[in-house]
């Protein structure tokens, strides 16, 4: 999505990267496979070295492309080109979907050159090497966390840059991401009659994550469990808020019937923890 900036800086030079490239190759006597251990990096300068990582991202081989741009930084360390080459280290890293070394990549260029016009792309990239690895819900979410943390630096550091509005689409999405786990941890416990771990779980999710859309089905789940506690005034509150927030959803509909079959009114009720959620939810009470 956000490759544009970094790879329209090469489709502009494809053509003279490839003349080099090919001249690299020939004189370097490498096979068709470019194995990169053949070369002797020091015969070359900076700028073929660099062009030569150029032609490997036109070829589609990032990681190629990543190890030529490392041998620029690694041999030429005070050239014009070693900043670039970081930074398109980390794409190219990215790009190869070795996440560990484009995080490395980009917060060395992050550390070396925090104030660089390419310093936020570098801590975007820093955030999507996390969350390119968030997949299924069942898996630990200590990735999750971490790309939340990045994502955050991105909008607060940068915020008037092209990579503020997609951290904050990407951020949303990875703390949906997180109640998702709440609640598949909550419905767990709730299949398993264990009522009070399952009220924990989703207790957190009305309380910490009541912008994700998971909120309806949490104060459902919580009517659930605990009608089947016998806690009638928390459930009752809960029924409550779900019929002020989320009256159109089927979790409001099923917490009605379960409710209502019991001779009970979705209404506030009692001096508890959701009593409170309701006054602040609904009336704007806070303190």
């Amino acid at each position: 999505m956000m490759r544009g900036k970094v790879y329209g800086r090469i489709a502009t030079r494809t053509a003279a990267a490839l003349v080099l490239a090919l001249g690299l190759t020939a004189c370097s006597g490498i096979n068709s496979k470019l194995e990169r251990g053949d070369v002797d990096y020091e015969n070359f300068s900076a700028k073929h070295i660099f062009e030569r990582g150029e032609y490997d991202l036109a070829q589609n081989n990032p990681e190629l492309a990543a190890q030529s741009f490392a041998e620029v930084e690694r041999l030429y360390p005070y050239s014009d080109l070693t900043k670039r080459a970081v930074i398109m280290q980390a794409y190219s890293y990215h790009l190869d979907e070795d996440y560990e070394a484009s995080r490395s990549a980009a917060q060395r260029y992050i550390d070396f050159y925090p104030t660089d016009e390419d310093a936020a792309y570098a801590q975007y990239l820093l955030a999507l090497s996390y969350y390119d690895q968030i997949d299924e819900v069942g898996r630990d979410q200590g990735l999750t966390f971490q790309a939340l943390q990045s994502l955050r630096r991105v909008i607060e550091v940068y915020p008037d840059s092209e990579y503020a509005r997609s951290a904050i689409l990407k951020f949303d999405l990875a703390f949906d991401h997180l109640a998702s786990k709440e609640m598949e941890v909550g419905r767990y416990y709730l299949r398993r009659d264990h009522f009070t771990a399952a009220i924990n779980r989703f207790r957190v999710v009305v309380e910490d994550f009541q912008t994700t859309s998971h909120t309806a089905e949490a104060l459902h789940r919580l009517v659930e469990a605990y009608v089947s506690l016998g806690l009638t005034d928390e459930a009752q509150t809960a029924g409550a808020i779900l019929g002020h927030n989320f009256r159109g959803t089927k979790w409001y509909e099923d917490s009605y019937e379960l409710l209502t079959r019991r001779g009970l009114a979705l209404e506030a009720r009692g001096d508890n923890w959701l009593r409170q959620v309701y006054r602040q939810m609904i009336k704007g009470e806070w303190l």
